[in-house]
């Protein structure tokens, strides 16, 4: 193997430990506020206290005075910094400069303070007032030809109470186009759940993961996404439950962890092993793997009545037979050679699966951004049911979700596809007939604003020009809109693609202190376990003129639409009012007020965790579909006698979605930059690659758009042959806005066929 070039150096120290503090510490003290910094993280994921701006991963029960990860310091550093973005900023730098900056530096800049107008006749954006922008926007909304020509995108950052309130302008306003985040990572879950067990959630809770006897842990990357569920996994793992791995890429954080929390540990300079077991498939494999084990479990049934959980299939599922028609029909063939697994590492895994009573299977986008993602979620969901992994403690399915309330947003509302039982309920409360018809989802809204079919784009938080697919067409799309608005906290590339007209509203973070009239608020998100926190800021504001999400839709919809249908002032005033209000809508969170007052929130009952099915048949159903024909590293591009490469986009160390902290890729040992290609060291040797050379990637599709992107350099890394891996947003522009999952749309980021070519 080559020798790394002067920007790689292996990281060869357990995940967390020493090299998260020091990380930690350099992010805080970057954030010109360390002493801020410092206060507010003794208040995150506390009672009192603030819910952590990063990942939905839940708080512990026992969980003591401190409770926030490395990637929690940096959100929250991020968002605490003295540097602001203010009106000499933007007299200084016109919108053509700006876009020649990179991630890292335009969200670096620092807090936006005051509502900003580009208006088309200058290459600057301008100071506008609040009320000024609120009736600009009223204006474009008020002339458009039909309420489905608004797009209301939604960020897993806004509260309930934001997004609920956002969702019930729009559909006061007529429309159901309520393209989301979940759109484009986790919406694979929500609709293979809610086919096979009638919820779109999981099904477990942080206790259950202290009783499970294998957890097994697929195509994610708890390491850099989600910090926090290594302690549980350290925690499990001490107490001799198997953790299992399943992912293509050799990840630090799934092999050793080192608690900072953990005084012995941080002494010592030791670790804990998280993973026993450690296997890499090929990308999209992950389905066939899954199929395998169904397949090697009903093999071992036919000598061993216990393998199966026969009385749990009878009484409480359907399609059984179907679905062994299905296993019966794919080859074992087939089975290794999707999966890139042997045989014999699919009997292990088996083998694990079958002497544990208690299992869960947690996964995260490795599993959903797939053409077949759906159809890999019921297969998580098929493998579950046979032995009654699902209704028991200790057991289950978790989808682990990214952004802190992507949940709950759904949850109360966010939804291009609403249910009956929510339309019929915001009619009978608020006196006006909501629209029935579906809405747009994120690809769909991109499609819409190309063909000119959408004119005016609002984003409640998030990035979206950064986090779509088929970047030059996403560009296209914005600039072709009469309006774009952006609810921010800091600048990003989304301020920079414009439509004719763009506003830029910012807004107060998650760790600020919201006064309205009534006095200081507190609002509430759902976690991935649907614990529903509270969350109280501790700092002051960064700036007099900001607002807060709530605020800022309640004065967007009052100049829309009057108060004559909803009182959104009043709703402004006391968030209270508006949990009353959700009350009132949904069920589930019949008492909020009440209930939300318990140090660590709430539960939101899950049926399927109670074996109660809503589904068509009342039971769990066995999904019967069978494997793809065709995965993209199956494909041979002939023409040039060449191997298609599978793609799959992720996150660097420093980055949170869109949000680049950083310049380094700590655990995988890419320092200072980020135009960066892991390949299998005998993939390179086939085209003649060494490390540090430099390529241009393209993208083999059939429609005739040409994607391409250059200057990448090639880094030798554990991952399958066949496989490459790049980080977003730089690699978005080879995501064709076409290629998404089958069932759900969203694109398919983890399986884009390539070829490469050597530059010099």
């Amino acid at each position: 193997m080559s020798k790394p070039s002067k920007n790689q150096s292996p990281y060869r120290s357990p995940a967390g430990g020493w090299g998260a503090l020091k990380s930690s510490a350099k992010h805080l003290i970057l954030s010109s506020d360390a002493a801020k910094g410092v206060k507010a993280l003794l208040k995150a994921n506390q009672p009192g206290g603030f819910d952590c701006p990063g990942c939905a991963w839940g708080d512990s029960a026992g969980a003591g005075k401190v409770d926030f990860c490395e990637n929690g310091v940096k959100a929250i550093a991020w968002e605490a910094t003295s540097k602001r973005v203010e009106q000499n900023f933007f007299n200084q730098y016109s919108i053509s400069e700006l876009q020649q900056w990179n991630d890292h530096s335009l969200e670096s800049s620092g807090r936006l303070t005051e509502p900003m107008l580009y208006d088309g006749s200058s290459d600057h954006y301008q100071p506008i007032s609040w009320q000024q922008a609120f009736e600009l926007i009223a204006n474009n909304l008020q002339r458009l030809d039909s309420p489905d020509q608004a797009l209301l995108y939604t960020s897993g950052r806004a509260s309930n109470e934001a997004a609920y309130l956002y969702q019930l302008f729009g559909r006061v306003f007529g429309t159901n186009n309520f393209p989301d985040c979940s759109n484009m990572c986790h919406e694979a879950s929500g609709v293979g759940m809610t086919s096979g067990i009638g919820t779109g959630k999981g099904t477990v809770t942080m206790e259950d993961f202290d009783l499970a006897d294998a957890i097994f842990v697929f195509g994610q990357n708890p390491g850099t996404n989600h910090p926090r569920m290594l302690a549980t996994l350290r925690k499990a793992s001490k107490r001799g439950a198997q953790v299992v791995a399943i992912n293509n890429l050799k990840e630090q954080g799934l092999q050793k962890f080192a608690d900072p929390q953990s005084p012995k540990e941080m002494i010592l300079f030791s670790s804990t092993n998280i993973s026993q077991h450690y296997f890499t498939p090929r990308l999209g494999g992950d389905m066939a793997i899954l199929r395998g084990m169904a397949k090697s479990l009903l093999e071992k049934a036919e000598h061993d009545d216990s393998v199966l959980d026969h009385q749990f299939i009878a009484e409480h599922c359907h399609g059984f037979n179907e679905y062994r028609n299905a296993i019966n029909t794919s080859s074992w063939d087939k089975i290794v050679q999707q999966s890139g697994l042997s045989f014999d590492e699919i009997e292990q895994m088996t083998n694990i699966y079958i002497n544990s009573d208690k299992v869960i299977f947690t996964w995260a986008m490795g599993i959903t951004q797939h053409r077949h993602s759906v159809a890999t979620v019921r297969e998580l969901l098929n493998v579950l049911l046979l032995r009654g992994n699902i209704g028991k403690s200790g057991a289950g399915a978790c989808p682990v979700r990214g952004h802190s309330n992507v949940q709950g947003n759904r949850t109360v509302g966010i939804d291009e596809q609403p249910s009956a039982e929510l339309l019929a309920a915001l009619k009978t409360r608020y006196s006006f007939t909501p629209p029935h018809n579906p809405g747009l989802n994120t690809v769909d809204s991109i499609h819409a604003m190309l063909a000119g079919n959408a004119k005016v784009f609002i984003g409640l938080g998030g990035n979206f020009a950064a986090a779509t697919p088929d970047t030059e067409r996403t560009y296209q799309a914005l600039q072709q809109c009469d309006l774009t608005v952006q609810i921010s906290t800091k600048l990003n590339r989304s301020h920079l693609i414009t439509g004719k007209c763009a506003l830029i509203l910012p807004c107060l973070g998650r760790t600020e202190i919201d006064n309205q009239s009534s006095g200081p608020q507190s609002i509430t998100v759902e976690d991935t376990m649907s614990m529903v926190h509270s969350s109280i800021g501790q700092n002051q504001p960064a700036s007099q003129q900001l607002k807060s999400e709530v605020a800022v839709i309640a004065g967007i919809a009052s100049a829309t639409l009057g108060e004559q249908v909803v009182d959104w002032q009043k709703l402004t005033s006391d968030y209270g009012l508006i949990r009353n209000e959700i009350s009132a809508v949904l069920p589930d969170f019949k008492d909020y007020n009440s209930r939300i007052q318990a140090d660590r929130g709430f539960y939101l009952q899950n049926p399927a965790a109670q074996r109660q099915w809503n589904t068509k048949q009342q039971k769990a159903v066995f999904s019967a579909a069978m494997l793809p024909q065709q995965l993209a590293h199956e494909m041979v591009k002939a023409q040039y006698s060449k191997s298609i490469l599978t793609l799959q986009t992720l996150r660097s160390h420093d980055q949170y979605n869109t949000s680049i902290y950083g310049m380094n890729d700590r655990y995988r040992g890419v320092y200072g930059e980020r135009r960066v290609l892991f390949a299998n060291s005998d993939d390179m040797a086939k085209q003649g690659l060494q490390d540090g050379d430099t390529v241009e990637i393209t993208t083999e599709a059939n429609d005739g758009i040409e994607r391409r992107v250059s200057n990448f350099k090639v880094v030798s890394y554990q991952i399958p042959s066949g496989c490459v891996a790049g980080y977003y947003p730089e690699t978005n522009p080879l995501v064709p806005l076409e290629s998404v999952a089958d069932d759900c749309g969203t694109p398919t980021y983890k399986s884009i066929p390539i070829t490469l070519a050597k530059i010099g």
